[in-house]
């Protein structure tokens, strides 16, 4: 196996190892904050996260820029994982230093500067490579979906085990992920724009875009949510450890993982409405009972539904970009799709955060899963016109 085969499978296991290190501290992130010295409550491990979080959207269009410049990228993903894995070995540091809450946030904005790096840039050499976007993005959807069903688990283990020890793998796989880039070689065929500024200038020039940038924004806020509030509310709720709790996030993210690429065919046959607006509503409405579940095996199946509902909408609304986009920038149209996503995943822990903390769990459940819907029925007009073609295969717009 070898040229963009290889080249694809690599990139993909790139991604997958950058997700896997990530997703590592949800489960246990609670315990994870505790033993840095901050109190052990949703508050401070929302803060954990959305420090990351937000260097990612800070600094994606960085890196960018910078490959750009230097019309390299694979040094640049070497980079960004091996900062990635110094910072997550200086958080883990953090106790026998007796740094200050203060210090470890400050950590997480540098080491998410670092690992956006690795990411972003894997996941554009893959759009880079030929043998078909679908195929590439297919293998990025699949690589960040098992990625984080893997990190789930073990990262719920791990921290079963010591609070710290979620910091120490997710630095291994970094490491590992560096000693990959060894094996791709460098391509940079020169790519469009995709600062915050460019993409909301395309925004302006092509408003059709919002659509789906809306519905990505929103989509990705869920899994912001379900990463930070759903796993605390499965821990005390049903009185679940963190390996309890990541076992039940990974019946998300790992239906929603496997079943993107045939229900992003689906759409392909018949349209994109009923994938993205009818999926939407069932997703909203999942999650709310989610929230409502009695007990946890009705939780559990709920969540699958959940992931189910996810894989039926997340494809279809990216594809809906492309069939918005011209030919020409599609590319630069699906890096504003994501930082979109990147700002829903960073409001999904503020809004998730703040709501179950000031108003409880069900109350955050009712906010999220009702912005999802609300959504869907305030669209609904704008996807059917996106997508003409309902039913009998899509009519590209803008080709």
């Amino acid at each position: 196996m070898g040229g963009p085969r290889r080249d694809r499978l690599a990139l993909a296991l790139i991604v997958w190892g950058v997700l896997v290190a990530q997703v590592l501290l949800y489960p246990g992130v609670e315990d994870v904050v505790t033993a840095l010295g901050a109190p052990g409550d949703l508050s401070a491990s929302m803060w954990f996260l959305v420090a990351e979080f937000g260097a990612f959207v800070a600094f994606a269009s960085v890196w960018g820029a910078i490959s750009d410049a230097t019309g390299r990228r694979i040094p640049l993903v070497a980079v960004g994982a091996l900062g990635g894995a110094a910072s997550y070995l200086a958080l883990a540091a953090v106790p026998e230093v007796g740094a200050s809450f203060a210090v470890v946030l400050f950590v997480r904005v540098v080491g998410g500067a670092f690992t956006i790096g690795a990411f972003s840039l894997a996941i554009t050499m893959l759009a880079d490579l030929s043998g078909g976007n679908g195929r590439n993005m297919g293998a990025a959807g699949i690589a960040i979906g098992l990625g984080a069903a893997l990190g789930s688990v073990l990262g719920g283990r791990l921290a079963t085990f010591d609070p710290l020890a979620p910091l120490f793998g997710a630095a291994a796989l970094l490491v590992a992920v560096a000693g990959l880039t060894l094996v791709v070689p460098d391509n940079v065929p020169g790519g469009a724009d995709a600062s915050p500024r460019a993409v909301l200038a395309r925004l302006a020039r092509r408003p059709e875009l919002g659509v789906p940038f809306a519905f990505g924004f929103i989509d990705r806020l869920t899994a912001g949510f379900f990463a930070l509030v759903g796993v605390a509310y499965f821990r005390d709720a049903f009185g679940l450890d963190a390996f309890g709790a990541g076992l039940v996030l990974a019946l998300f993210f790992l239906p929603f993982a496997v079943l993107q690429y045939p229900l992003g065919s689906l759409s392909d046959r018949i349209g994109r409405f009923t994938p993205v607006v009818v999926g939407s509503l069932a997703y909203g409405a999942v999650i709310v009972a989610v929230g409502l579940a009695p007990t946890l095996p009705v939780a559990a199946g709920l969540m699958v539904l959940v992931g189910v509902c996810g894989a039926l909408v997340a494809p279809a609304t990216m594809a809906l970009v492309t069939d918005v986009a011209d030919a020409g920038e599609r590319g630069a149209a699906l890096g504003g799709f994501n930082l979109f996503g990147s700002l829903g995943f960073l409001g999904g822990f503020l809004l998730g955060g703040v709501t179950a903390t000031t108003l409880g769990y069900l109350d955050a459940f009712l906010v999220v899963g009702g912005t999802e819907i609300a959504i869907a029925l305030i669209a609904a007009r704008a996807v059917r016109r996106l997508s003409p073609g309902e039913g009998v295969g899509v009519v590209t717009v803008g080709d």
